[in-house]
């Protein structure tokens, strides 16, 4: 038998392979409610097997108006009908917070969150789906995967007093791009592991979404073992000598403090590239940097200090038990006295549907891992990314501030990318012969194509509802002139960020023809699948595409034509090419029932 990586062994097939498995968990939140309604769209009435179920109460925790509320309440009574003991109500914790109570080494994790990948910690496979996916997983118990590529990322070294694991996840990112891994499983190896902890290992599986990849993944090593209070532990790992698309190895020594800047995650650079612009508000806390450690190290940084006047700080632990742990320590009055705000457990500041929303042109440094354009809820303020120690050192100062003993000028040695800051004037129409044109748009993500302020105040199922705000982040006339035939010509990692999704329920209900595109973001991929949603990644085609030609795509043949130029594309696996020609996963599992 050849040599497998961890993902081949835990999904017992080779890369590029078509497999059904069974989770062992399957995670929601606050999105249960449109699961749900989906579910019995699906002609579901009970849950097949209500222990794979963990469901969270964290995305608008408390509910910021009465509809959210109300969808809360469905969702508690949905819980206890159907007799789900791993419930969490509001202010329990993040999901990705408390998913890490429950995985364990060798488990199949999937959830409707893009960072469920965050379980990677714990030598889970934990990959990110979307609503539709899981509301068949509640009727059927298992679910597809496609077996991915592996990269293997070798670290080595010790991190510097001052550099920590947002840095080096930052510097990762700045690397090979934020669609460096689309698709693809990242593995963790060397000796510079050891020197990592688990809540450092949850930050940096968390933030393999934002390079597109499927998981990330550590060993069950002696630092796990430790974690669970076990000599050693049976994990899966990869075989010596396995096939790897990609290998990296970084030194850690060598890596220094990095900040994400605006508005894009890959927009990676030195932290004293940027040192000494101003900034009006902090966030420490979300699922990537709201652990107990995370907030100890604030804590030291502004205990016997204040945060400058005018500066708002705003705190969140990741759970109300990691919250508890931090008062009994100290760290929350050491944090208040220096003027911070301390928050409950919730996503909602850094999605911008809770508290903490900026203000018009403000700056905000921020611990969280997606910084587009009004993801906090304006899209009048700019949001830089970085480490808990920079965050809370920037907060005294109100200017960002290098976290390290001795400030050192570094340059980042990798090339920045370009922000996505797509927005299409009002007079500008994009749309030619039937074709949208976004050729020259890459990094388009699910912020842009629909607000996250909206996502649960609009049902994921209900079309008509999202048709209105598609895409209007980017070019206000497009849910104006969309119709029925159109095609969609796109750049590369389209439908990068969130596991949303509208945009792909918004495209199919208006009976978009296709989308072709030069990549895609893996979740983005999954979710226009499950909606019957054709898309098409091809990069020559979007290349040689011009304003004006005509787009014909022949499924059948798997031809598509720019005028009378013709190119090719591989057809879907049968499975697979089902669910497109039914019109999605909801009306393939009916006739499959």
């Amino acid at each position: 038998m050849s040599k497998q990586t961890f993902i081949e062994k835990s999904l017992g097939a080779v890369s590029g392979s078509i497999v059904f498995r069974r989770p062992d968990i399957v995670l929601s939140h606050d999105n249960s409610a449109s699961i749900r309604k989906t579910f019995e769209k699906m002609g579901g009435t009970k849950i097949l097997d209500p222990s794979q179920l963990l469901i969270v109460l964290d995305h608008n925790a408390p509910p910021t108006n009465a509809k959210l509320a109300t969808d809360y309440q469905y969702i508690r009574s949905f819980a206890a009908e159907e007799g789900i003991q791993n419930f969490y109500d509001a202010g329990k914790g993040i999901c990705h917070q408390i998913l890490s109570y429950h995985a364990k080494p060798g488990m199949i994790v999937v959830g409707s969150d893009s960072h469920t990948c965050t379980a990677g910690a714990f030598n889970a496979l934990a990959v990110g789906i979307d609503r539709t996916e899981t509301a068949g997983l509640w009727k059927r118990g298992e679910t597809w995967f496609r077996v991915p590529d592996s990269i293997k990322i070798t670290l080595t070294g010790q991190l510097n007093e001052g550099v920590y694991a947002k840095d080096l996840s930052l510097w990762i990112i700045g690397m090979i791009g934020s669609d460096g891994a689309n698709y693809m499983s990242i593995e963790y190896h060397g000796e510079g592991v050891k020197t990592l902890s688990i809540s450092e290992r949850m930050t940096i599986a968390n933030l393999a979404s934002e390079m597109g990849a499927k998981n990330a993944v550590f060993p069950a090593d002696e630092v796990l073992a430790a974690f669970y209070g076990e000599e050693s532990l049976h994990g899966i790992w990869a075989d010596e000598g396995a096939y790897y698309a990609n290998e990296i190895e970084i030194d850690l020594s060598e890596v220094f403090p990095v900040v994400a800047a605006p508005h894009h995650v890959d927009n990676v650079k030195a932290l004293s590239e940027v040192t000494g612009i101003e900034v009006h508000q902090g966030l420490i806390g979300t699922c990537t940097n709201g652990r107990l450690d995370d907030i100890a190290i604030a804590a030291s940084v502004l205990k016997g200090k204040k945060v400058k006047p005018g500066f708002q700080l705003l705190v969140a632990p990741a759970s109300q038990e990691i919250y508890l742990q931090a008062i009994q320590a100290g760290y929350i009055t050491d944090l208040i006295e220096a003027g911070a705000v301390i928050l409950g457990a919730s996503c909602g500041p850094c999605l911008g549907t809770g508290q903490g929303i900026p203000a018009d042109n403000t700056v905000v440094l921020s611990t969280a891992n997606r910084n587009f354009l009004g993801r906090m809820g304006n899209k009048n303020s700019a949001i830089y990314l970085a480490s808990p120690a920079c965050v809370a050192h920037s907060a005294i100062t109100g200017k960002i501030t290098d976290p390290r003993p001795v400030a050192q000028s570094n340059k980042y040695p990798f090339a920045s990318a370009q922000s996505s800051t797509l927005e299409i004037p009002a007079d500008e129409v994009r749309k030619i012969n039937g074709v949208w044109n976004y050729a020259d748009a890459d990094n388009l993500n699910t912020d842009q194509m629909f607000a996250g302020n909206l996502t649960y105040n609009i049902l994921s199922s209900d079309g008509a509802a999202i048709m209105p705000h598609l895409f209007e982040g980017f070019d206000v006339n497009f849910p104006k002139l969309i119709a029925e035939g159109d095609v969609i010509v796109a750049g590369d990692n389209f439908g990068c960020g969130s596991s949303r999704e509208h945009p792909a329920v918004g495209l199919a209900h208006a009976n978009v023809k296709a989308v072709i595109v030069k990549s895609v973001n893996r979740i983005f991929y999954r979710s226009a699948i499950n909606q019957g949603l054709a898309l098409i990644v091809h990069p020559e085609v979007v290349e040689h595409y011009r304003p004006g030609d005509s787009v014909t795509i022949l499924f059948e043949d798997g031809i598509i034509l720019l005028n009378d130029k013709k190119f090719h594309f591989a057809a879907l696996p049968d499975k697979l090419m089902k669910i497109i020609t039914r019109k999605g996963l909801v009306n393939w599992i009916l006739s499959e029932a």
